[in-house]
């Protein structure tokens, strides 16, 4: 089977634009937006979910890391698990992703739109919606460089406003704070609110403050120096994300002290800040308006090349899927097709009221994913290269049974959702190979280029 035509991808991007990408997609004001939720189901410990779920993630991103180490591929975990465990479940595992990618700007772009209609009520949700659809696929039509110039605003943008909140947090907490030292203890084990059963709960909630960081890893062909920088940005990223995430919402917690109920659940961040000074509840707002916005360009970005890796294999139809543009050296047909799909998405999940079930179907591919890629870890590095350490044993089978055991908490719709669409990919799967008796996908990478 023959590579898809066109030229190879351009090494553009350094570590710092990896890491900005990296924070960007995730969001560095990501526990802002399921802040009430985090607080209701974990009976008030916020911090403590934020920081459990950090070490969670941490697991998975290390072995996201090494992988990107032995195969500098924009194919990420759909090339990991093909290549180490079996090509049929890289295929699966890519299918998985591409619905946990395509979901996530869709998701942004409903969240977007809704937000700017309180400013201007009069556009209605469709127009807004394609403003948000034109503005992500524009940005990601200009090249890599374009999109890594945009997240650098971006991250300097949402450094300001958080660097303001918690000034204004701490003059806000000197001046109100009693109880002593249980009064800032609390936000981590409050003990007559204690409950490990909601905390837990909580927690898987509070996983989705770091999804999107295995993104890095589908920019492996446009990075200089993939086999270290990957790894130390994904990991970087995860680690900054965490330690952020968890000042945020302990600030927050602080202002808002644990048990007093918040006028409203999807806004309750912006409460909390709007205590500290009123303008801040609208600067919030707008803030994560244009975090949502960041994060649906940036996924956009790494739905197209997960794309691309499927369609150069072989996965997906080579032709349309392993195009890319002669001039700004992103494949272009993919940028376009995810767009479109996010956008009819974004309609279909307004009229069905379906957030909520949009975010879980994204948690059922991303697990899937970071399931596949921790037993690709322990396959290459454990069982082929044969270095028996407690690290290579213990890390990625850890990671893999948090995954797995978030993944069986989802809701039953989700599964069936996700189960449906999983249903349709190994039916193109088995149509493509004539009922799996030839070669499903072609693993064999490009040379490495400098």
């Amino acid at each position: 089977m023959d590579h898809a035509p066109g030229p190879p991808l351009k090494r553009a991007l350094k570590l710092s634009d990896l890491i900005l990408y990296g924070i960007v997609v995730i969001q560095p004001v990501a526990p802002m937006s399921s802040y009430g939720v985090l607080y209701t189901r974990g009976r008030g410990h916020v911090v403590t979910t934020i920081l459990v779920a950090m070490v969670a993630m941490l697991l998975t991103a290390i072995s996201y890391g090494r992988m990107a180490r032995v195969y500098p591929s924009a194919g990420s975990a759909f090339t990991y698990v093909g290549k180490e465990i079996h090509p049929a479940l890289g295929y699966i595992t890519g299918w998985s992703m591409v619905m946990d990618y395509i979901l996530n700007p869709m998701i942004c772009i409903v969240w977007c739109s809704k937000g700017a209609m309180e400013f201007v009520p009069e556009a209605p949700y469709v127009v807004w919606a394609i403003a948000f659809f034109a503005l992500f696929t524009w940005l990601n039509l200009r090249g890599v460089k374009a999109s890594a110039r945009f997240n650098t605003v971006l991250a300097a943008g949402m450094g300001v406003v958080i660097i303001v909140f918690l000034a204004l947090s701490a003059r806000y907490v000197i001046g109100h704070a009693t109880g002593g030292a249980d009064y800032f203890l609390r936000p981590f084990y409050d003990r007559p609110r204690w409950q490990l059963g909601s905390v837990l709960n909580a927690t898987s909630v509070a996983v989705l403050t770091y999804i999107g960081f295995d993104g890095i890893s589908t920019l492996s062909e446009e990075v200089e120096n993939p086999r270290r920088n990957i790894l130390l940005a994904t990991v970087f990223t995860c680690l900054f994300i965490g330690i952020l995430a968890a000042i945020e919402v302990y600030a927050a917690q602080l202002i808002w002290p644990t048990g007093e109920a918040y006028p409203s659940e999807e806004t309750a961040f912006a409460h909390a800040a709007g205590r500290t000074a009123p303008w801040m509840f609208v600067v919030i707002v707008v803030t994560l308006l244009v975090a949502n916005g960041g994060s649906g360009t940036g996924a956009q970005l790494g739905a197209a090349r997960l794309l691309y890796g499927m369609g150069r294999s072989g996965a997906l139809p080579p032709r349309f899927f392993g195009f890319v543009d002669p001039v700004r050296r992103v494949p272009r047909n993919n940028v376009w097709l995810v767009g479109a799909i996010a956008l009819v998405g974004a309609f279909v999940l307004e009229m069905s009221g379906g957030y909520d079930l949009g975010a879980q179907l994204l948690n059922f591919g991303a697990l899937i994913a970071f399931m596949g890629v921790n037993l690709a870890t322990f396959v290459h590095h454990f069982i082929r290269q044969r270095s028996h350490t407690i690290g290579n044993f213990l890390t990625p089978l850890a990671g893999f049974a948090i995954c797995l055991l978030l993944w069986l908490s989802l809701g039953t719709t989700a599964k069936i959702v996700g189960g449906a669409w999983m249903a349709v990919g190994i039916a193109f799967g088995a149509w493509k190979t004539r009922g799996f008796r030839g070669e499903l996908v072609n693993f064999d990478l490009p040379p490495d280029d400098a």
